[in-house]
């Protein structure tokens, strides 16, 4: 795909900090394949015009994906998604990961125990019925 298609979902209401929000949409992208290893990412400037957000902005979370090793910058030639095998699965791992306690926090506040959870996945990912709906 490259990654000039690439333009992050921003939350401009949110706490968490703009730079932050673009690493986490760029390793979504990366853990579902939008992008792949060796993609170049939009410029600097170019993103910070695309989300409309201060240049120092993006840079700051180019600089961060550098140290966790997610991205590669090649001077005079851009920013790239790292040539880094195992990065897909284990972004992909650390995703998924954070998805699942989201998720079993917010079932539990619901009041629902480990057994209950388990039976509505297991019916969720059979396909009879779901959300605990009885069919009739």
């Amino acid at each position: 795909m490259g990654g000039r298609g690439f333009t992050p979902r921003l939350d401009f209401t949110s706490t968490r900090p703009i730079y932050l929000q673009i690493v986490d949409e760029v390793r979504r992208a990366i853990a579902r394949g939008e992008l792949r290893p060796g993609d170049r990412l939009p410029s600097q400037r170019d993103l910070a015009v695309q989300a409309r957000v201060n240049p120092n902005t993006v840079q700051r979370a180019y600089r961060e994906m550098e140290l966790l090793n997610m991205t590669e910058t090649v001077r005079g030639e851009g920013t790239f998604v790292a040539q880094n095998p195992v990065l897909i699965r284990s972004l992909r791992a650390e995703m998924a990961q954070e998805a699942l306690q989201q998720f079993l926090q917010e079932m539990r506040a619901l009041g629902f125990d480990g057994s209950e959870i388990r039976a509505l996945v297991d019916q969720a990912l059979t396909g009879d019925g779901g959300g605990g709906a009885s069919r009739g």
